[in-house]
């Protein structure tokens, strides 16, 4: 028969559980703190990037040439959202702590894993919570997208959403890092320290060893900060979603595993270590899916229409050796023009670079540096002159004819599209300044006043499960009140037939005289 342990398990309802997660981080001072030190920061961010865009626009007037290049994109949203990045980096930490640390600290975190919730529904939910205040710190920025809306700015509804996802996964990840943190340690400072060297590092790893081959770069890709780059160039990345998925629900796991108190430390290091191993595989799985969606209405990820039906066509592998160093500005067009497009269209593209550590002082007497070299197909026959070829050229108007000389077919003929127009727009910022030096702050701090007058038991939690009320006579043949210890009831839901009331425990004793109440202190 089914223990009535687990069928309580499986009646408890979440909906109690959440309200007090929310409740907990918003009677916080860190959410609103970062609300309202984002208020500024953003929209600086927004005025000086839509006054930019205007002097751009105005000098697209005299030239319809340059209006092709002025995208919403790249001139209002990545600048905006990259200003809420630095606030969610530095700032989110504390927040997302808060659904955990503050338990640990006070000693709650004893009462919490006896309610009638497994651990990983325990830390699902704080993750929930923390996805809620991950929104609503991200007021600024979308009330910048709507201000730009408002004032005849063209957004894309796919670059758009595209660029938020982006910055959603990495909200996401920092407060799956920050509980994984506030779980392995005692105090919320000692946890902020700990997520802080997750971020911070992130950023080292960019200045150092992005770029590098080898182990290195597999190292740089471990940066937090290469979860948003993807996402700001306008491609959705089908590998990288699933990564970065398969990376908060590990960090979410080892949160689940040190979060029980009176485990057994070895027991806890043998359940992370199986954890970290079945998030390697699965990142190691996920890591063969190439498929990614350009996004952009100009297509800067993607060659022309007819050049990308004609590539994905050749199934022969292609080889490219690149002599280049990673820090030669030749080597970063190279990737973004060609070599970054061909890997997303043709089946089978390896590039390698020639010499590892080469650098553009060590090769300056090399004649064959600043050469590119396409291989293409396996065979190695007397016709090794059509296989191969070297070129210097960093633009795809030359490489990609001597690819399809390569492989023998003939360059596609051109299939007509829309060009890409450009938005160009000048409009005055000054409103956006008075909405979030004024507006917007008067708000959150109208909203913060309100959640603090809020009572502090929390309601919601007492209506989540069943409230009964019983009667049992005690010593002194008095009738004494009592609410049974059930999943969601009177609050605490604390097993074993005990209650906390004005500050004294009031216990049920069974002996040979009966079942009675008895008062402790």
């Amino acid at each position: 028969m089914p223990s009535p342990e687990t069928s309580r398990v499986r009646s408890a309802p979440i909906r109690p559980l959440f309200a007090k997660e929310l409740r907990e981080i918003t009677s916080g001072r860190a959410l609103w703190t970062l609300l309202l030190l984002a208020c500024p920061l953003v929209g600086y961010s927004f005025f000086q990037a839509m006054s930019l865009y205007g002097e751009a626009s105005a000098a697209a007037a005299n030239s319809p040439v340059l209006a092709t290049s002025l995208s919403p994109l790249d001139g209002i949203l990545v600048p905006t959202f990259g200003s809420f990045y630095v606030a969610i980096t530095l700032l989110f930490p504390f927040v997302a702590i808060r659904v955990l640390g503050e338990e640990k600290q006070s000693g709650a975190l004893a009462l919490l894993v006896q309610l009638p919730y497994r651990t990983g529904t325990l830390v699902g939910v704080k993750l929930a919570a923390v996805l809620c205040a991950w929104l609503l710190c991200a007021i600024p920025v979308l009330s910048a997208v709507v201000a730009w809306w408002m004032v005849g700015g063209h957004l894309s509804a796919a670059e758009t959403s595209t660029l938020f996802l982006g910055h959603l996964l990495y909200g996401l990840i920092i407060g799956a890092v920050a509980l994984f943190a506030a779980s392995i340690t005692e105090s919320s400072a000692t946890a902020a320290i700990v997520t802080l060297a997750f971020t911070v590092g992130s950023w080292v790893l960019d200045f150092t060893i992005a770029g590098r081959p080898g182990w290195l770069e597999w190292l740089a890709n471990l940066s937090l900060t290469q979860v948003i780059r993807t996402f700001e160039q306008g491609l959705l990345s089908i590998g990288l979603i699933a990564g970065v998925a398969v990376a908060i629900c590990g960090f979410a796991a080892l949160a689940a595993i040190w979060l029980p108190p009176g485990v057994a430390i070895r027991e806890k290091l043998m359940r992370s270590a199986l954890c970290v191993g079945a998030a390697a595989v699965a990142l190691l799985l996920v890591s063969q899916f190439k498929t990614s969606i350009d996004v952009t209405e100009d297509r800067r990820n993607s060659f022309a229409v007819a050049d990308a039906n004609q590539l994905a066509k050749l199934a022969e592998p292609l080889t490219i050796t690149v002599h280049l160093a990673v820090e030669d500005p030749r080597y970063i067009d190279l990737q973004r023009n060609v070599l970054g497009k061909l890997d997303r269209v043709m089946p089978h593209v390896s590039t390698r670079l020639a010499t590892a550590r080469q650098s553009i002082a060590s090769s300056a007497g090399d004649e064959a540096y600043g050469e590119i070299e396409y291989r293409y197909g396996t065979r190695q026959d007397t016709q090794e002159d059509t296989r191969q070829d070297t070129s210097r050229s960093t633009s795809p108007r030359e490489v990609l004819p001597l690819i399809y000389g390569l492989a023998g077919v003939q360059p596609p003929a051109p299939i007509a599209s829309a060009e890409f127009p450009g938005y160009p727009l000048v409009a005055d910022g000054a409103f956006s300044l008075l909405w979030f030096l004024a507006v917007l702050p008067i708000l959150i701090v109208l909203a913060w006043w309100r959640s603090r007058r809020l009572p502090s038991n929390n309601r919601t939690f007492l209506k989540g499960g069943r409230h009964e009320e019983r009667h049992e006579n005690t010593v002194d043949g008095s009738r004494e009140r009592r609410c049974p210890a059930t999943a969601g009831n009177c609050g605490a839901g604390l097993q074993g037939g005990s209650l906390r009331r004005n500050g004294r425990r009031r216990t049920e004793v069974t002996g040979s005289g009966g079942r009675h109440l008895a008062d402790r202190d």
